[in-house]
């Protein structure tokens, strides 16, 4: 398997695992601490962006980062937040039109959740190619 096709397998993993993160977090925050649907989403997408975080560093880009590069966890970190933002604003406009046209209702959340994830992820996964996960000397 070609590295690129390795790294988009491996990332939409990552995904799938946020993306229960992202549902879960979201649905205790509503149904369980009573938190407003778009508070509770934000939460959620941080949560899920730091599970996303933590297997694209240790699996998905892995062999990139490798290569000599000597960036601290700390601004690696921070790059994927900003970068995973762009596709977060994407993600979270998405949500935000389903929750606004058909309530709150723990469906319409989860389908939100499941249509801005897949508006962000292309996205999210050029900027962590490209920019986040890149040695040095490629970024």
């Amino acid at each position: 398997m070609g590295r690129l096709k390795r790294e988009l397998l491996w990332f939409c993993v990552a995904g799938v695992i946020g993306f229960g993160v992202d549902v879960s977090v979201l649905l205790a925050l509503v149904g369980g601490l009573g938190l407003g649907a778009y508070l509770a989403r934000v939460l959620s997408f941080v949560a899920a962006a730091t599970a996303t975080w933590l297997v694209n560093r240790g699996v998905t880009f892995a062999a990139t980062r490798t290569d000599g590069a000597k960036r601290s966890v700390a601004g690696e970190w921070a790059r994927y937040l900003l970068a995973m933002t762009v596709g977060g604003a994407m993600n979270f406009g998405v949500y935000a039109t389903i929750v606004n046209v058909w309530g709150q209702a723990w469906p319409v959340l989860v389908a939100g959740v499941v249509a801005g994830t897949a508006v962000g992820m292309g996205f999210n996964f050029l900027a962590s190619r490209h920019w986040v996960f890149t040695s040095e000397r490629h970024g």
